[in-house]
């Protein structure tokens, strides 16, 4: 049962490390504590080095995934590092903050994965070496890069109907439609002012360790060594995914492969890409769900509105709506959300899942046509009002809704790539080691 937490909570483990400073003195008045990298305005402590080092060699003993050189896996966890950091550090600035009760929400789910309740994780994970109070900050930072990430990286793809409808086209009758996947992955990466020399080099990297796994070299420990991808040093491990949740990139490789199976390099914008198929099995279709019509106001709070602030507008707004008001001119006047303000806050039918777990609690419990009262999520203070709900046939949408999945998620790894390199490069960056 512990080995089952350990197994669901390693990414936090992994991606999201404590990055508080030092603050206990020796007696000679120095530093318990050392740098391993000066970030911008922060720090990449030693211990947080030591730390992710140990775990990741722990998790790979215990998986049997072999490592990289000991300088190439020390200079991988310190970027890993270092790359966190500078993302915690951006989400600061914009004010992305992620509340206790998104935070509980989180290991809630953790814990009914893994057949335990709530109540008992701290003593479990406690049993298998993990502090609760660490794991609870880590799995925090975990949360805000992956809202972080949402906003800056996912609210910029956009998918066009013509691509939609080529999708949609595209798998009509496709296998990858009614599987899941339990796949793994190798991505070599490429700038953007990269020659054509460099190119070619990436290109032949890719082909000479296609060529290894064909001889039987082992994918988790080429991945470990090679990749690029966020979940190199778990052996490129992607989990299991249904197939609407598998890039597009890679549809047309996944046709004809079976478990064990590992595809040829795929060439995207700025990278190679290797895929092996761990396994697979059919997928559950589903053809009703429950639906809401709803519409919100947002207010984030930024350098020039403090949250208090945001929180007061919308007390305001709220008293003003119950007044008589129409909650869509207060929508169209106040409210933060690019995307429905001009529409008066109109979000339009939304099923489960399609709002982050704060604003879908709320929702869930809102009445038909009562405003709630203002509530916080990582894009800061809401008020919503459920027009409708129903119980809606959706099964020609979620032809669209897979396709539109599908297009966002494969050109999310490329983008996301492209603004992680970005944000790496405007940072003042210092190894110490």
């Amino acid at each position: 049962m512990l080995l089952k937490i350990k197994n669901l909570c390693a990414l936090t483990a992994l991606v999201a490390a404590p990055l508080a400073v030092a603050d206990e003195l020796s007696e000679s008045g120095e530093f318990l504590d050392g740098i391993a990298a000066v970030v911008n305005e922060g720090v990449v402590l030693k211990s947080q080095f030591d730390e992710q080092l140990t775990t990741i060699r722990t998790r790979a003993a215990e998986q049997n995934i072999p490592l990289p050189p000991v300088g190439v896996l020390e200079e991988q966890v310190l970027e890993r590092l270092i790359l966190s950091e500078i993302q915690l550090q951006r989400a600061d600035r914009i004010g992305l903050k992620v509340s206790d009760q998104m935070l509980n929400d989180s290991i809630r789910r953790i814990a009914e994965q893994a057949g335990v309740r709530f109540e008992d994780m701290p003593a479990l994970l406690l049993k298998d070496g993990i502090d609760y109070a660490n794991f609870r900050r880590d799995l925090r930072d975990e949360i805000t890069i992956e809202q972080l990430r949402r906003i800056e990286v996912g609210q910029s793809i956009n998918v066009s109907d013509r691509e939609i409808e080529q999708c949609i086209a595209d798998l009509e009758g496709n296998v990858v439609v009614n599987s899941e996947y339990q796949l793994s992955h190798i991505r070599l990466s490429f700038s953007d002012s990269a020659s054509a020399e460099e190119i070619q080099e990436v290109e032949n990297l890719a082909n000479d360790i296609y060529a290894q796994l064909q001889d039987g070299a082992d994918f988790r420990e080429l991945a470990a060594r090679h990749s690029a991808g966020d979940t190199a040093l778990e052996g490129g491990s992607l989990g299991w995914m249904q197939g609407q949740q598998v890039p597009t990139l890679f549809i047309d490789a996944l046709q004809d492969m079976q478990a064990g199976d590992v595809s040829e390099p795929i060439r995207a914008a700025n990278s190679f890409h290797l895929v092996k198929v761990d396994d697979l099995r059919s997928a559950v279709q589903r053809s009703e769900i429950k639906q809401a019509k709803v519409r919100h106001i947002l207010i984030t709070p930024n350098e020039v509105i403090d949250d208090d602030t945001a929180k007061q507008r919308l007390d305001d707004a709220l008293v003003k709506i119950r007044g008589g008001a129409d909650f869509a001119e207060q929508a169209k006047l106040l409210s933060d959300d690019p995307g429905t303000a001009n529409l008066g806050g109109d979000l339009g039918w939304s099923g489960p899942g399609s709002f982050v777990p704060e604003f879908e609690q709320v929702l869930a419990n809102a009445e038909i046509g009562v405003v709630t009262e203002p509530f916080r999520s990582g894009f800061g203070w809401h008020i919503l009002e459920v027009v409708e709900r129903r119980v809606y046939d959706n099964t020609e949408d979620l032809k669209n809704q897979n396709c539109d999945l599908r297009i966002r998620n494969g050109k999310m790894d490329e983008e996301t790539q492209l603004w992680m390199q970005r944000l790496r490069d405007e940072a003042f960056v210092d190894p110490r080691i």
